[in-house]
């Protein structure tokens, strides 16, 4: 799939839909955050790498909910795919009200272990990716009065051991968003979601370790989630510089 739209009226010209445009969100929690918004009566723009398969489901079931989808091929990591994203967006839509950074890897390594490649792939997604989205979508947002909701983690305010590069990365996102927070005010309000263990793949050893940690007994979802972002996506403008966990209290 290309950078060709996806719509499910006629194409061309500015609406009075505000539009997303979501990161990595053919799948996943991706997907659940694009569909969220695209509830929330927005018209959704998302990206995506390699499914392409799940962009086409994505798109038809955000049109489904009677507003307009654009999917977009991107590699977050790349200055002028980035840039293009951007401006399909904005041309198709005639302008952008919201940043939704949620592309991200994530992988498991002993710290000692970690190859440079390994840190500088997962920085170059995790961190520099939001920060090139967010400068490439700035001008907008401005105009706009817009919001920047970037996806952090629950490792990016506890040291796990066996995730130190994700951690790390995590960590520095928190802290771009607080930057940004100060740098784009007042026109723009920045903030972060930060999930703890979000279950997406059924009921695993590991999913009843962290349910027995969590004080709520129970892990997150990706619904809960999409929740938060939809907070910062409507709420108060005024509120900026957050950075909100989503963790069943597993964090305390």
């Amino acid at each position: 799939m290309s950078s060709e739209d996806s719509i499910s009226d006629s194409p061309g010209g500015a609406s009075s839909r505000k539009t997303a445009l979501v990161t990595g969100g053919a799948k996943r929690v991706g997907r659940e955050l694009a569909l969220a918004l695209a509830r929330s009566g927005m018209n959704v723009a998302f990206t995506f790498r390699e499914s392409v398969a799940e962009a086409s489901d994505t798109a038809e079931a955000i049109e489904a909910l009677g507003v307009r989808s654009l999917t977009l091929e991107m590699d977050v990591r790349d200055e002028k795919s980035v840039h293009r994203a951007v401006a399909a967006t904005t041309v198709l839509f005639g302008g952008l009200d919201l940043l939704v950074n949620n592309a991200a890897v994530f992988e498991s390594a002993p710290l000692d272990e970690i190859s440079v490649e390994q840190w500088d792939r997962m920085f170059e997604t995790n961190t520099r990716g939001p920060f090139l989205m967010a400068r490439e979508a700035l001008p907008y947002l401005k105009s706009a009065r817009g919001r920047i909701v970037n996806l952090g983690s629950l490792g990016g305010m506890h040291p796990w051991a066996t995730h130190a590069h994700y951690c790390a990365s995590k960590a520095a996102l928190h802290m771009l968003t607080q930057t940004m927070a100060k740098a784009f005010a007042p026109e723009v309000s920045v903030n972060c979601v930060a999930p703890g263990y979000i279950e997406l793949d059924g009921a695993t050893a590991e999913a009843a370790h962290f349910a027995r940690k969590t004080p709520m007994g129970r892990n997150g979802t990706a619904a809960a989630v999409a929740e938060a972002v939809l907070f910062f996506a409507h709420g108060p403008h005024f509120v900026t510089g957050q950075i909100l966990a989503v963790d069943g209290g597993l964090g305390l």
